[in-house]
């Protein structure tokens, strides 16, 4: 299907987009406030990943780097431009298509700037069905999908082409080049043709954030409880709900990384675990849910989504979770975004308290690339 994104959208994509960020991918108010500049009166149409044409060229558009940074470093359309620009360039053939890398916070609505900018449609999907920290994780790299040629550029103008040898050394050499310029970056890659995006993205997710934003906006409207009615939408369960009491957060290698407490009554407590994004839910000694599951905090009435660089003391607020996109739950992607893969040392659990199955190597990732020890928390 394809339709067209307006202006008076952008708040409810927004706000659906900054739920399924699971607490990252950036500011989704920055990231709206970019869109609705590029947008001006005008619209960006949105085609469904069956529409694409074989030959198409596709091209994810996203910043790179600490959420945290952007509430102050504000990127603006030169910049968001200028890696499409590079690529297209370096691979001699014309951009048709814009698309999400992730549809979480800021990462949902700069493509969206871009399309604008550029002048071109914006595929209707995106690469996870949410939000993961690092460049690898989405789920074209399962399908051989590479992420470079990848361009990157900054607010001062430079601007490079990494060509890597997989996903992975694609995240590692421009994680570095992102902390030296900053801490984060404009980024375009993962080039794919209209049957790579097909088989490998998640269609139909910015249709849901709208979808996601409308719900929230609608019950609180109605004065009906609007996380109730977020959690029947994404099919998932309310896990904890009380006080904001203990914030620990810091931006290390361009990561916001960190960990939350919420304390409900008595001495009941929620802790949180994140590296932008949400990893593991622990209820005391039990797990309640983990990565790649969606775990997301919402404001206790309002249902509105808080990303983990907006996590404050004192806030009243109510944690859910819901299902990931099974191709999360393979053996190959668990060792790419499960648990041990941050370092944690325990199985992946599913939001409904199941446990995935036991094919993945816990402790260390199978491919032996990325060691793993104790998860790195602030002090």
């Amino acid at each position: 299907m394809t339709w067209t994104i307006t202006a008076d959208q952008i708040g409810d994509l927004a706000r659906g987009a900054a739920l399924l960020g699971t607490g990252g991918g950036g500011d989704p108010y920055i990231g709206a406030l970019l869109a609705r500049q590029a947008l001006g009166d005008g619209s960006v149409t949105a085609v469904g990943l069956d529409e694409l044409p074989e030959d198409a060229l596709v091209l994810t558009v996203a910043m790179m780097g600490a959420p945290t940074v952007m509430v102050e470093k504000l990127p603006s359309l030169d910049e968001i431009m200028a890696p499409v620009h590079a690529l297209g360039t370096y691979l001699g053939r014309p951009v048709t298509h814009v698309a999400c890398a992730e549809v979480g916070g800021v990462n949902s609505t700069i493509p969206i700037a871009a399309a604008a900018a550029l002048g071109l449609p914006l595929v209707d999907a995106d690469g996870m069905g949410r939000a993961f920290p690092e460049l690898q994780m989405v789920l074209p790299t399962l399908y051989g999908v590479t992420a470079s040629p990848l361009a990157f550029g900054d607010e001062k103008g430079n601007v490079g082409v990494l060509q890597t040898v997989d996903n992975k050394w694609t995240e590692r050499i421009a994680r570095v080049a992102t902390v030296e310029m900053g801490c984060s970056v404009m980024i375009s890659g993962f080039s794919m043709t209209g049957a790579q995006a097909r088989e490998s993205l998640v269609g139909g997710s910015l249709s849901h954030c709208i979808e996601i934003g409308r719900g929230i906006a609608a019950a609180r409207d109605a004065k009906t409880d609007a996380v109730a009615a977020t959690v029947d939408l994404l099919g998932g369960r309310e896990l904890f709900g009380g006080k904001v009491v203990d914030v620990q957060r810091a931006t290390t290698t361009g990561f916001a990384r960190g960990r939350a407490r919420i304390e409900g009554e008595g001495a009941d407590a929620l802790e949180l675990e994140f590296q932008n994004e949400h990893l593991i839910a622990r209820h005391g000694d039990e797990i309640m849910a983990t990565t790649p599951d969606l775990i997301m905090v919402v404001e206790a009435d309002s249902g509105e989504p808080i990303t983990t660089e907006g996590l404050r003391y004192g806030q009243r607020v109510r944690v859910i979770a819901a299902p990931a996109d099974e191709r999360w739950h393979s053996a190959e992607a668990l060792d790419m975004v499960g648990p041990a893969y941050f370092g944690y040392d325990l199985a992946p659990h599913r939001f409904d308290g199941t446990v995935s199955n036991g094919t993945v190597s816990y402790g260390t990732v199978s491919a032996g690339e990325h060691s793993v020890a104790a998860a790195p928390v602030p002090a």
